[in-house]
């Protein structure tokens, strides 16, 4: 391209940074593989042959199809573009995870991202057979996995506005047994610290009703048929517009979980679309603190 720009093979080799011998054994080294002479000398100087004169063009588009493919290598590297699969426990999932997809995706709108949910059981192994890149789970230990806290997250008691628990603000857990309990997703880990709470404290919940969603959950505390354990972050937006109350429990200690991102400790250093992800994660710390 360059020589047939410059109609010279010596002032191509100057432009190109190499020597003039170099250009030429290069250029020989193309129409060999051609199979045809792709200049003729004239004159006025180096001159397309008509064999030459019909490969410029494709010559043009195999550089340009290298440029392009250098700057897609470049936005994969600066996180610019690509794939990210994720893996959450449901309550990540469905309040935290779009807050955090939504600051992710200002900055590289062209990475597509895939979400898979389950219970941090789940997900942890889905992490361990490379079906996701990064988990976002309650903290698990495990030797082949690399963790980086992200928040404390609380079980919190909730009730209606107009339930009489509200108006006394601070209750005992004896109390909360003589209510129905609602619980959600008997497989989770948030039953169990539920279910624990109460035999550490020696007492039986009178009525449970058990559904198998937060969101459902919460409909029923909504309508008054009971008080239930939520985690915080699940019950935010319901808290802040006065749908739904906390009531402080005064003779036992916070439940509290720690959620934490993971990965394969063998993946090695994060690159491309994952290092990206990561990098907002740690910026949004503080803000998944308070």
């Amino acid at each position: 391209m360059e020589v047939a720009r410059t109609r010279s093979v010596s002032r191509a080799a100057d432009r190109l940074y190499v020597t003039q011998p170099a250009l030429t054994a290069r250029l020989q080294r193309l129409e060999s593989d051609l199979g045809a002479k792709l200049f003729t000398r004239t004159p006025r100087g180096m001159r397309l042959t008509e064999a030459g004169d019909a490969f410029l063009p494709h010559a043009v588009k195999a550089l340009e199809s290298v440029a392009d493919g250098r700057r897609i290598v470049n936005a994969f590297e600066r996180g610019g573009a690509g794939r990210l699969m994720l893996g959450a426990a449901p309550a990540v999932s469905t309040y935290v995870l779009p807050g955090i997809l939504k600051r992710f995706s200002v900055g590289h709108p062209r990475v597509s991202v895939s979400v898979r949910t389950g219970h941090s059981e789940e997900v942890l192994d889905l992490v361990l057979r490379e079906q996701v890149d990064v988990g976002l789970v309650r903290e698990l230990r495990h030797p082949d996995i690399a963790t980086t806290p992200l928040y404390e997250d609380r079980l919190i008691l909730v009730t209606a506005p107009g339930h009489h628990f509200v108006q006394r603000g601070r209750i005992r857990l004896e109390e909360i047994a003589r209510e129905r309990l609602v619980l959600f997703d008997r497989t989770s880990s948030y039953t169990e610290l539920t279910n624990a709470l109460f035999r550490g404290a020696g007492v039986q919940p009178d009525a449970v009703m058990e559904l198998d969603n937060i969101d459902a959950a919460k409909k029923m505390l909504q309508e008054g048929l009971g008080v239930a354990l939520l985690p915080q972050s699940a019950a935010s937006a319901e808290l802040a517009a006065g749908t739904l109350c906390e009531v402080e429990v005064e003779d036992a200690e916070p439940v509290r979980r720690q959620i934490v991102a993971v990965r394969r400790r063998d993946r090695g250093a994060a690159t491309g679309a994952v290092h990206a992800f990561l990098a907002t994660l740690r910026e949004l710390q503080p803000e998944l603190g308070r």
